[in-house]
């Protein structure tokens, strides 16, 4: 069983939008049994399932914020939703529950700021210095050919951690929520552009580079 987390501190960074793709992702394209565990009391993912429909394939969501997550043997991937601001003791138990961990950032010097930090914290958790937890950043909301994108790439590459790829910024994430599907269960013809960028993530996951 794989588990996968989406993390970040910061709030309206894209964790769900991500989760919930991902998800769709694996249900979908992989034909694997999936959990959705949304540890936000939001309940953003939890929502978007909601709004899925019984033509689209099966992904079993967990309220994590107050329900236990216990997988069954034969669930493939778990899918983590994160929620933001977790610190210290409650980040370090967060992180365990982990094999991946994707870490979004939007283009913009409050969020890039932010992330520095907060990848500062991250790295000092025992099982990410122990390389028991394999991180990877993903840029997102990206609009591309703009400075703030320039400044974004230069600043991923400071991280030190393996920029994976640029999600970029359109509508279609919000169509996809409103259905309670991902962007690969959107007709090709309107999400082209958004595959090509999920194509280099989905690539790294199915590698052992992500793997502890």
């Amino acid at each position: 069983m794989r588990t996968i987390m989406i993390l970040n501190a910061k709030g309206g960074c894209g964790k769900s939008t991500i989760s919930t793709s991902l998800a769709s992702y694996y249900a979908f394209e992989m034909e694997q049994k999936v959990i959705l565990a949304d540890y936000d009391p939001q309940g953003s993912s939890m929502a978007w399932l909601e709004a899925r429909g019984e033509e689209w394939p099966e992904i079993e969501g967990i309220a994590a914020w107050k329900d236990p997550v216990r997988p069954s043997r034969d669930t493939d991937v778990v899918i983590i939703d994160a929620p933001a601001r977790v610190h210290g003791k409650e980040l370090t138990a967060l992180v365990r529950k982990a094999d991946t961990i994707i870490f979004p950032v939007l283009p913009s010097p409050i969020d890039m700021r932010a992330a520095t930090d907060y990848m500062r914290e991250l790295k000092a958790v025992g099982q990410v210095e122990r390389k028991e937890v394999k991180i990877g950043v993903v840029a997102n909301r990206v609009r591309e050919n703009t400075v703030i994108f320039s400044e974004l790439f230069e600043f991923l590459n400071k991280l030190k951690v393996p920029y994976i790829t640029t999600l970029r910024d359109t509508q279609n994430y919000i169509r996809a929520e409103e259905r309670g599907i991902g962007i690969y269960e959107m007709a090709p013809s309107a999400t082209w552009q958004d595959i090509e960028g999920w194509e280099p993530l989905v690539k790294w996951l199915k590698s052992k580079r992500s793997m502890p």
